[in-house]
């Protein structure tokens, strides 16, 4: 009994420390590693998954802004000559074409220039492409015509040019189109070039690669890819340009993912969208849209065979196969691509020869996306972070509609550039900068805007930054501030231009004196503006008070701060060039304020409009009183400071103007009106040093360069309903009539002109008749 139970026990040990054999951990151990494998390729595949459908199902791209000028308004009258309508159709990137085959094209034939202009969706409207002639004339348009329906049209907007962009960080530039919008053409070539089973692999194709590698030893050279046209855009859309092992890897997980996850369409959009196709300068060309107007000058939609074929062809590599730089080499790629359309039964052999024997017709290189005017893209986007984030501004392809006119830019730019080196011959005058600002009169739009005399990105704006002593700038305010008490003031009021001393608090005194260092006794409040005397001036500006200056100056639009100092009268206030062309707005208004903009609207990328900046007006100044400060800037155009300008203008045109020099001809200053523009010009040194000109010497030589070449209105000033007119004996200030010697006929608030007549007036002055102020200010 007991010999069986040991050996049981024997048995039960025996049993217990039996070793297992090793291939079991082996086997438990790959095991092991495979769940382990596979969790973290499932996890890093889930990784990828995810990635790839937030790229793809978000916002794909970064769409830069782009920035229009404003658009040419053409109608019969219009002075442009045939040959700066054709300088403008250049800027626009037209080409020339006698059949006017596709929009975007034109052909010049004598005084005619036929157009067929493009289709363009406005902040206002969506314009269609019209087809069009014009007649010019030596003075400008003479008609327009459109073909079509072969009667005149009275007025053709243009598409505005393209000034400029603003970019994210990476600069990137596309126009997005969708895959029915892609000519059948583009979709062709690139299937037999790219990836011929494409509708039909799951996002790699063996097959491709082993025809590709075929072909490719056949041909001695690539012609063609062994990648789908999947694996490129993963490639462009969402991988570095690094050659690895790891990078092929991730391009075929991501491959199969987006096959798994998207339409065969939808990854074909994202491609033509995403390929990139050349370089702008430093602006990145991406997708078929932007290259077509890149390298044609046409939309998509509108291109040939051959063209097409040339863009399917820049796959393969843009640099490489550049048109412009490598025509033999992009030529013989191009005909590669149509005889791979050809074998493919996408074409006929007949058609790809009628295609391979064109040009390749590229368009000049244009920078397309270059900011041409930087100072005034620097003020529309301070203008624009009022209401839109950066990221916004940079990567929503916002369409924003400018007020710039791209004619007066170009010509304020020459100007600048042939004046300021005609001034520097001068002795004192080295090293000069200026800053100019030009609105349209009637609706403060700014037309045009330097910040300095070299066009550069990244220079000093001082149109918008330079604050300056604005000198003499600052006198029709004081007088206008003075007018506005027409029981103390007309314009025909005496003003002692003598000496004076003002005390100050701290017990200093200050002694002004004229610019010509002489006094000149009683003068006419006119004389005084008109030779911009400084004694008339503070002496006026004393009594009404510098804090009544000062607001009038605020409710002219001016908002910076300004010292209460006697030394404000003579302009020791410092104001930028963007400020002052505020002030003179107002009186270019006639006593109405109309904020200074850059921008009339932003639309966004889908057509809908965001914002508008409608004109807005408000009254500022008492009209009358702006009314008589306006006739007395025309004295000093006339007869003043300002008089050199009707050098360059006929002498019935009206000017209106004021010159400002500061204290050691530091800074050259005019502000001046036609009957369309205002213009502030300052010229100075960065340094501040002297510069030996005063106002008239300087900033108005630059000022009437400017205007002769822009303005084709005069002045016409209007009389408010409480100016009356009457004739005044300059002698003895007293009423006169047409008989009296040097007898001149002012404006007058109702109820202040003078009262008692001169010797010379025999009777009092016929209400309605043709006198010389009307002459010279018809109504």
């Amino acid at each position: 009994m007991v010999e069986k139970t040991k050996k049981r026990a024997v048995r039960y040990v025996q049993k217990k420390t039996a070793k297992r054999p090793a291939s079991h951990w082996f086997r438990k151990s790959v095991w092991v590693f495979i769940a382990g494998f596979m969790f973290v390729l499932l996890s890093y595949l889930g990784y990828l998954d995810y990635n790839v459908r937030k790229q793809f199902e978000g916002n794909r791209w970064a769409i830069p802004a782009r920035v229009y000028a404003s658009p040419v308004e053409l109608y019969a009258g219009y002075g442009l000559s045939a040959a700066k309508f054709e300088s403008l159709l250049q800027t626009l990137h037209y080409r020339k074409d006698a059949q006017l085959s596709s929009e975007g094209t034109y052909f010049r034939q004598g005084p005619y220039v036929s157009v067929k202009t493009r289709n363009f969706t406005f902040w206002d409207q969506q314009q269609p492409p019209s087809l069009l002639r014009l007649s010019f004339t030596d003075s400008g348009i003479a008609n327009i015509v459109d073909l079509t329906q072969s009667k005149e049209v009275a007025i053709v907007r243009m598409d505005p040019v393209q000034i400029g962009s603003f970019y994210p960080t990476i600069k990137e530039d596309r126009i997005l189109i969708k895959w029915q919008d892609a000519p059948d053409s583009l979709i062709k070539g690139l299937l037999a070039t790219e990836d011929r089973d494409f509708y039909n692999h799951f996002g790699i194709s063996l097959k491709g690669i082993a025809r590709a590698m075929w072909a490719n030893v056949r041909a001695g050279g690539i012609v063609q890819g062994g990648s789908t046209i999947t694996q490129q855009l993963v490639k462009n859309f969402y991988l570095t340009s690094e050659r690895s092992l790891w990078r092929k890897v991730n391009e075929v997980f991501m491959s199969l993912i987006l096959e798994a996850r998207f339409s065969k369409n939808a990854i074909l959009e994202a491609y033509l969208n995403e390929v990139f196709l050349g370089q702008d300068g430093g602006s990145a060309v991406h997708g078929f849209a932007l290259a077509s107007e890149f390298y044609f000058g046409s939309s998509l939609k509108d291109l040939p065979l051959e063209q097409v074929a040339s863009l399917v062809s820049l796959v393969r590599g843009p640099s490489y196969y550049d048109p412009r730089r490598y025509p033999e080499r992009a030529l013989q790629r191009r005909n590669l691509v149509l005889d791979e359309m050809a074998a493919e039964a996408y074409i006929s052999a007949d058609q790809a020869n009628e295609a391979k024997a064109k040009p390749l017709n590229v368009v000049e290189r244009t920078h397309r996306s270059a900011n041409r005017y930087p100072a005034f893209l620097d003020l529309v986007k301070r203008q624009l972070k009022q209401e839109y984030r950066e990221e916004d501004l940079t990567s929503e392809g916002l369409a924003i509609f400018t007020t710039l006119d791209t004619l007066v830019q170009d010509t304020l730019e020459q100007s600048v550039a042939a004046k300021l080196k005609q001034l520097e011959k001068l002795p004192k005058a080295k090293k000069l900068e200026t800053a100019v600002v030009v609105t349209r009169r009637d609706s403060g739009e700014i037309a045009a805007l330097t910040g300095g005399r070299e066009n550069s990105a990244a220079g000093f704006n001082r149109a918008l930054d330079a604050v300056r002593p604005i000198g003499s700038l600052i006198k029709p305010v004081i007088y206008l501030t003075a007018l506005e008490y027409p029981d103390r003031y007309t314009i025909t009021t005496p003003i002692s231009d003598t000496a004076i001393h003002i005390k100050s608090g701290d017990g200093k005194v200050w002694e002004p004196k004229n610019y010509d260092h002489r006094e000149h006794g009683n003068v006419g409040l006119h004389t005084a503006l008109a030779h911009s005397y400084n004694l008339a001036t503070v002496r006026i500006g004393m009594d009404v008070g510098v804090a009544r200056t000062v607001k009038t100056l605020r409710n002219m639009g001016v908002t910076r701060p300004v010292d209460l100092f006697p030394s404000f009268l003579l302009g020791a206030a410092e104001l930028t060039p963007m400020e002052v062309t505020q002030m003179y707005q107002t009186l270019a208004g006639d006593g109405f304020s109309t904020p200074l903009r850059g921008i009339r609207a932003v639309v966004a990328a889908n057509g809908e409009r965001l914002q508008s900046y409608p004109f807005t007006v408000r009254q500022a100044v008492d009209p009358a009183a702006t009314y008589i400060v306006n006739t007395m800037l025309q004295e000093v155009m006339r007869e003043g400071t300002g008089r050199a300008a009707y050098s360059m203008f006929p002498g019935d045109y009206g000017l209106v103007g004021k010159t400002g020099t500061t204290n050691d001809s530091k800074d050259s200053w005019f502000a001046g009106y036609s009957g369309d523009y205002l213009s502030v010009v300052w010229v100075g040194r960065d340094d501040n040093k002297p510069i030996g000109l005063t106002g008239s010497t300087g900033a108005l030589q630059v000022w009437t360069s400017l205007m002769r070449q822009i303005s084709t209105q005069p002045v016409n000033l209007i009389p408010p309903d409480n100016i009356k007119m009457a004739w005044v004996d300059p002698y003895s200030g007293l009423l006169a009539n047409e008989a009296c010697e040097g007898a001149r006929e002012y404006p007058y608030i109702v109820g202040s002109a003078p009262i008692e007549y001169a010797a010379c007036a025999e009777t009092a002055p016929a209400d309605g008749v043709n006198t010389f102020f009307n002459n010279l200010f018809p109504q």
